[in-house]
């Protein structure tokens, strides 16, 4: 029976959890200093650099790894790629996890922490204003793990550092950079949740909203495959989808990411579905799949 007790915060913790979206917002209204003052080639390079790296972390690292156990990577790949996760004001990782189990779990239920059901800007940010920003359970995996612990209670140092840097190399330039850049981040990633369970196409059998939508799949490095990765959730790789009954691989660079760890050594056991378990998928029979 699945435990049904609600996680207890003490004080500390949620002073730290609520620091996240306080950050998020000090961030967007920080939008100010760009604007005023512009970026010059070389801040747009930082911030550009910040989004794709960041977002790697998130996707690779939050997403692939941590949360679906899509494969198998040494610790210090887990806790490196979780303080990257955590400059971009994404929570700390169990945080994260806890999360997005709920959301496959309960998908477009009243439990799930930002359903689609509630409406497009509900699903995109509004959830996050709300009693579900806590979740309802910590992942006692990651909960075990003392420097994911770590990380996750102090998912806001990697942050505050990381705007530090930014201004120690390039002054109020440089910072404007890493606002702008976290700020298109959030959004890009939100509209995992907005966008991706509103519009796009269909090719499997999910019992929910999910659809792959190839704009947010560029901004998000292969998450905008939204409709795989609910019917399967599991796979390594969520750029694949199927026309007239044939596999079609779609561009993926999480994926490949997770490739080049691979040649590394620093990834292992990857998980990648057969086409019987994709044509699987397309039937209205086709089973409940584990997250």
């Amino acid at each position: 029976m699945r435990n049904t007790m609600k996680q207890h915060y003490p004080p500390l913790v949620l002073f730290g959890y609520w620091l996240g979206p306080v950050l998020i917002v000090a961030c967007h209204i920080g939008l100010v200093l760009p604007l005023m003052i512009g970026l010059s080639s070389g801040a747009w390079l930082w911030a550009f650099g910040l989004y794709w790296l960041r977002m790697l972390a998130i996707t690779g690292i939050y997403h692939r790894l941590l949360t679906h156990r899509a494969y198998s990577a040494p610790a210090g790949v887990a806790w490196v790629g979780s303080i990257v996760a955590a400059s971009a004001g994404q929570m700390g990782p169990n945080w994260w996890k806890g999360h997005h189990v709920n959301h496959h779990l309960y998908v477009e239920q009243d439990q799930d922490p930002h359903s689609a059901t509630q409406g497009f800007w509900w699903a995109h940010s509004g959830w996050l204003l709300s009693k579900n920003f806590l979740p309802a359970r910590l992942p006692s995996d990651l909960e075990q793990d003392a420097v994911l612990r770590t990380i996750d209670r102090l998912h806001f140092l990697p942050l505050l550092g990381l705007a530090g840097l930014s201004f120690a190399i390039g002054g109020l330039d440089y910072l404007g950079a890493f606002l702008l850049s976290t700020v298109l981040l959030f959004h890009g990633v939100a509209m995992v949740n907005s966008v991706c369970h509103a519009f796009g196409t269909v090719a499997f059998v999910t019992n929910d909203m999910s659809k792959n939508n190839w704009l947010v799949a560029i901004l998000t490095l292969g998450e905008g495959w939204h409709n795989l990765h609910h019917a399967l959730p599991w796979s390594a790789r969520q750029g694949i989808t199927l026309v007239n009954g044939e596999v079609k691989y779609l561009p993926d660079p999480t994926f490949w990411f997770i490739q080049l760890l691979q040649k590394l050594r620093l990834a292992s056991q990857l998980r990648t579905p057969q086409t019987a378990q994709l044509l699987q998928a397309t039937r209205l029979e086709s089973p409940a799949l584990k997250v």
